[in-house]
């Protein structure tokens, strides 16, 4: 299984890198727009959706909020860091309201029971993801900077796994992922911690403003987001009785057991930048 793993994920970043190194800004954002509606379709499920023409129609709204929100944040003669912050903000706040509810799970019913509430979650979610990582891309070097992003969910999520394996004992969140510890969880976050000093070590001459303090609470904070993602997700398939979202990617289940994560990361991660003066 690991072997499996392991392939299909040297073969997914190549493709991203591809994307990022290779293609203009449309391209990607219609790329990524059309990620975000193949991990809507997958969603759909854990919304109660079942026929095909139900999947679909709730599928397609994700593409058309995200192409609406872009065109607000982009009207005007507004900067789009100005226009884009509150939006990030509230995506945080959702993220954050999400952990609170984790954390009683699986208390609180009359949310997680609710297959509105769960396809809502989904819209707002993976809409706000596609918002951030574009955002992101219209940033300088913003490439690199979404390939850092997918790098520290990535790092964290290995060091968790290998942390876990070694030396897990105590549960993270035992209702939800028997198989996530808390000495996985702190794996993660070390592994998270040096890179971003390697990073801060490697920084050229025009980025020295940025101080490792504030690197690495937004490294953190990035890779704590990518878990509350994961855990979101998984919460939501033990509702519906679903194992995996999918098995679209072999080794790794469905795509959205992989973007679950990134769901968490990538706004934590857009706004984190704009406060640390990026």
């Amino acid at each position: 299984m690991l072997r499996q793993r392991v392939i299909t994920a040297l073969i997914i970043v190549g493709a991203f890198v591809a994307v990022l190194v290779l293609a203009p800004f449309p391209v990607q954002a219609l790329l990524f727009a059309l990620i975000a509606f193949a991990g809507a379709w997958e969603w759909s499920a854990l919304a109660g959706c079942q026929s095909v023409l139900a999947r679909a129609a709730y599928a397609v709204v994700v593409p058309v909020l995200s192409l609406g929100l872009w065109v607000l944040v982009t009207a005007g003669n507004i900067e789009l860091a100005a226009a884009v912050q509150p939006w990030l903000a509230g995506a945080a706040m959702l993220w954050s309201a999400t952990l609170l509810a984790l954390k009683s799970y699986p208390a609180g019913e009359w949310l997680w029971g609710r297959g509105w509430i769960r396809g809502l979650m989904g819209w707002l979610m993976l809409t706000m993801t596609w918002v951030a990582v574009a955002f992101c891309l219209t940033l300088t070097n913003g490439p690199l900077m979404v390939f850092l992003m997918m790098l520290t969910v990535a790092t964290a999520d290995i060091g968790a796994y290998f942390a876990g394996k070694q030396l897990g004992r105590h549960a993270l969140a035992l209702a939800i992922s028997p198989s996530k510890t808390w000495e996985g969880f702190w794996g993660g976050m070390v592994c998270v911690a040096a890179l971003v000093f390697i990073v801060w070590r490697n920084l050229p001459p025009s980025y020295l403003h940025l101080d490792l303090g504030s690197l690495l609470a937004l490294g953190l904070l990035t890779a704590g987001a990518s878990v509350v993602g994961d855990l979101t997700v998984s919460a939501l398939k033990r509702e519906v009785g679903l194992k995996d979202s999918g098995s679209l990617l072999p080794g790794h289940g469905g795509l959205l057991d992989r973007l679950d994560s990134i769901c968490g990361a990538a706004p934590i991660f857009a706004l984190g930048l704009l406060l640390v003066g990026y």
